[in-house]
């Protein structure tokens, strides 16, 4: 069951970014679906560095969400 993940255009066009070096250097197509299981998996193996850096971020990312400047897309 795929579900809709929103996201802002910035972090959209890296993850377009990486998918497309995944494909010119592996010569596969990955779907944005199997990039991010993959990002995922990745980052629970390192769980505490993934929490301790949105302890360092966390004024920037409510300062950016309470502004709206937030332009979402949507990954499927």
């Amino acid at each position: 069951m795929a579900t809709s993940v929103k996201m802002d255009e910035g972090t959209k066009r890296l993850l377009e970014r990486l998918q497309a070096r995944i494909t010119l250097e592996t010569e596969r197509k990955v779907t944005q679906q199997e990039l991010l299981a993959r990002l995922v998996e990745n980052a629970a193996a390192s769980e505490d560095e993934i929490v301790d850096s949105f302890r360092e971020s966390a004024f920037e990312l409510g300062d950016r969400n309470e502004r709206g400047g937030d332009r979402r897309g949507t990954v499927r």
